[in-house]
């Protein structure tokens, strides 16, 4: 599933070369996708991330579709491979987080991978998880994660606090906690510290 027609019918052939593959279907939309895994057997669901403005992104999509046919194993499609997008696909129940500049052949393999009930990290992604599991400690987690990614937005606390559905307090020991882990002392520098490192994008 990717909104740019031609990326979409690229992907579509290219996976059509493998004798071993069917393409059963190409979409563009969330709700498509939710409806094609509703009525059409699928194994593997390739959706992209970012899915245009005024549309729920892969993540949504990859919640809907694994809610819809428990069979189908979701690996998200990315330009980017920020720890925050990482996350937020493997908790959503994506089976793998592959960037767009992989090649074919890891691309063929990753998807035979996922057919097969393993998992289908490709290079950055899986290095991303491999080293917040060594150092679970120095890691953002996942609300930390969204707290710094609204907070690169502009977001001040008491719209982070409506945003997200929880106190000033609560975001205020968020954003301390995040302080403490990026060795900052201020919200821009911890922004800063938060794209250089790769953890969110901005």
């Amino acid at each position: 599933m990717d909104d740019h027609p031609v990326v979409r019918h690229g992907l579509g052939a290219l996976l059509a070369t493998q004798d071993d593959f069917v393409v059963v279907g190409e979409v563009g939309a969330a709700s498509a996708a939710t409806q094609l895994v509703g009525n059409t057997p699928v194994d593997v669901a390739l959706v992209d991330l970012d899915l245009g403005a005024g549309m729920p992104d892969g993540v949504e999509a990859t919640k809907d579709i694994t809610r819809v046919s428990d069979g189908t194993r979701v690996i998200v499609f990315s330009a980017f491979d920020a720890d925050a997008d990482v996350v937020r696909a493997v908790e959503a129940g994506a089976v793998g987080y592959l960037v767009k500049d992989i090649g074919p052949t890891e691309l063929f393999r990753a998807v035979r991978d996922a057919a097969g009930g393993g998992g289908a990290l490709g290079g950055p992604a899986a290095a991303k998880l491999m080293e917040r599991m060594r150092r679970p400690d120095e890691a953002l987690t996942p609300r930390e994660l969204e707290v710094i990614s609204l907070a690169a937005t502009g977001m001040g606390n008491r719209e982070l606090a409506r945003t997200m559905r929880v106190s000033e307090a609560t975001v205020k020991t968020h954003l301390h906690r995040i302080f403490t882990k990026l060795g900052v002392d201020s919200r821009q520098a911890a922004i800063a510290a938060a794209v250089g490192r790769g953890l969110i994008r901005f």
